[in-house]
């Protein structure tokens, strides 16, 4: 559910939003439906991964890939489908550390509501 959730919300906002929405996104829904630390960490993390990847694929194939290359190029790394795979895990990563953050945020919101009526 945190996957589908994550992957629709975050492709349409970012036809309109800048790249961190993906951040907004994954808090935002880790923080209400996540289940686990785990699968918040994890579902955010491939959500975002495959989104980015399958975007990048959608826009460079149809060119041969010719500005993906130039800028895997640019920044050293000289195979455009490696800089597609560096840029799928980093925005994989900022994604589930962020839905994992959400996690644990409801948790500490649910703990301290916890404490206040028992105190």
């Amino acid at each position: 559910m945190v996957f589908i959730v994550i992957v629709i919300i975050c492709f349409l906002l970012q036809m309109v939003a800048p790249w961190w929405v993906i951040i907004v996104v994954s808090f935002a829904t880790c923080g209400i439906i996540g289940k686990t630390a785990k699968i918040a960490f994890w579902q955010s993390f491939f959500a975002v991964f495959l989104l980015w990847i399958g975007y990048a694929l959608f826009k460079s194939l149809p060119n041969d890939n010719v500005l993906a290359g130039r800028v895997a190029v640019m920044t050293g790394i000289k195979l455009w489908w490696a800089l597609l795979l560096v840029t799928g895990i980093l925005s994989g990563l900022v994604a589930g550390i962020s839905g994992f953050c959400g996690y644990h945020f409801r948790m500490a919101m649910l703990a301290k509501k916890t404490e206040q009526k028992l105190a």
